[in-house]
């Protein structure tokens, strides 16, 4: 079966645009052009990835996005303005995974929801567990654990807390995290992707005992992990 992403826009030419462009890549979609339809759908079907744009005429984009996330880890990729960086911030706060400016390429963002999908879906059972101090992540369930203690975090944030303690002793660059946790090398808005990602992560394993400079940026070139 395809998997299945629900495409929420309230410009029904965008939604049709989107779902061409995704069916090119094998992803079956449904659309729902208000944040009311798409959070009833979204409870009572089952659905792979969001694509979220989060300008909507009933509920904010925001919100939905919220409310996506604290019922599901389903990868959210989110729509914004060009310009947008309020909103694209506030976004990724939210729980959203990766997000594509308007205008886009309906290519590129097919690209990206696949890529989306198929890291949720990668189990990868034959690699064992990353261990880095308190903290252990089941690599076949994608489940982090601190002192034993599961910790929520989404598809986006697992992948970069891998990425950063598979390697402690090294400087992760931006240019290397965004190609390693979101599959792309442009790096116009990456940087705010990340360190938005990056306080995310930072926050959660914080409420869970984790001091705050376990990951560390070193100005100007990245980030890694403080000394154990």
């Amino acid at each position: 079966m395809k998997p299945t992403a629900l495409i929420v826009d309230d410009e029904t030419q965008m939604t049709a645009i989107i779902a061409f462009a995704l069916e090119t890549e094998q992803v079956a979609s449904i659309a729902c052009h208000s944040g009311h339809s798409a959070w009833q759908t979204f409870t009572t079907t089952p659905i792979d990835l969001v694509i979220l744009d989060l300008m909507l005429p009933d509920i904010t984009g925001i919100t939905l996005c919220r409310r996506i996330r604290a019922r599901s880890n389903v990868p959210i990729l989110m729509l914004t303005a060009l310009g947008d960086v309020e909103q694209r911030v506030k976004g990724l706060e939210a729980g959203a995974d990766d997000y594509v400016t308007k205008p886009f390429s309906p290519k590129e963002l097919a690209l990206r929801a696949r890529a989306l999908i198929r890291r949720s879906n990668d189990t990868a059972p034959s690699r064992p567990d990353i261990v880095y101090g308190p903290i252990r992540i089941d690599v076949a369930k994608q489940r982090v654990y601190v002192d034993g203690r599961i910790v929520e975090l989404t598809e986006t944030e697992i992948r970069l807390l891998s990425t950063i303690i598979s390697n402690p002793d090294r400087i992760h660059s931006l240019r290397e995290l965004l190609n390693e946790v979101w599959g792309t090398t442009a790096t116009q808005g990456g940087r705010n992707m990340v360190k938005t990602t990056m306080y995310r992560l930072r926050k959660k394993l914080g409420d869970v005992g984790v001091s705050g400079d376990f990951i560390v940026a070193v100005r100007g070139r990245g980030y890694t992990c403080s000394p154990q």
